[in-house]
């Protein structure tokens, strides 16, 4: 419940001139997608590029939060929005701080990717779909979880017993079975470019 008493408190150095010393614009890089389907080694990539060239940046991953800040969460259908929203909040406040944020969450419903927007400033939320097929995040099945959903040990799992909502107006789509790593990290810094994030 919201309490009516607790203001938002104004400080002298604000997000212009945060972006103003890093130089650049700071906003959040969200990239969703089926497990497996590249979005945390397309955004570690991503990342390696912007840091050679010396942008401020913080790569929210979806495992990671999940030993801190949402360790308290399961995967139940209030529980991932929960993390989601926990995560959107994080990022609102490191886009306040100058950062170029990533993020890389699965972030199936497109009610909760909206919820996540909710926190950024406008024209500062840049969704990414990471649209590798089903068929191709399976085959990799880099942490195991599609076999143990197969075999049913695994419940509401994202594109087998629960579905993925694709973002329907995405700033870029991207499918790591046709594209290269480089690839898609030169599409993505280009991207960064033409909204005039980085120069």
């Amino acid at each position: 419940m919201k309490n009516n008493d607790i203001k938002w408190q104004s400080h002298d150095v604000d997000v212009v001139a945060r972006e103003a010393l890093f130089g650049q614009q700071s906003a959040v890089i969200w990239f969703t997608g089926l497990s497996g389907s590249g979005k945390s080694t397309v955004a570690n990539a991503l990342e390696q590029a912007l840091a050679e060239r010396g942008q401020f940046t913080y790569l929210l991953d979806g495992d990671n939060v999940r030993h801190g800040l949402c360790a308290d969460l399961g995967f139940s259908a209030q529980d991932r929005t929960e993390n989601l929203r926990r995560v959107g909040a994080v990022a609102g406040l490191m886009v306040d701080a100058g950062l170029l944020v990533l993020s890389a969450f699965i972030s199936p419903y497109r009610h909760q990717r909206e919820l996540v927007k909710s926190f950024i400033p406008n024209g500062k939320f840049i969704e990414v779909h990471i649209a590798t097929p089903l068929e191709v995040c399976e085959q990799r099945d880099v942490k195991g979880l599609y076999k143990k959903a197969r075999a049913g040990e695994i419940s509401h799992f994202t594109g087998i017993s629960d579905p993925y909502e694709a973002p329907e107006h995405a700033d870029l789509v991207l499918d790591t079975s046709t594209l290269s790593l480089e690839d898609s990290v030169q599409q993505l810094l280009q991207l960064l470019k033409v909204k005039g994030m980085i120069s």
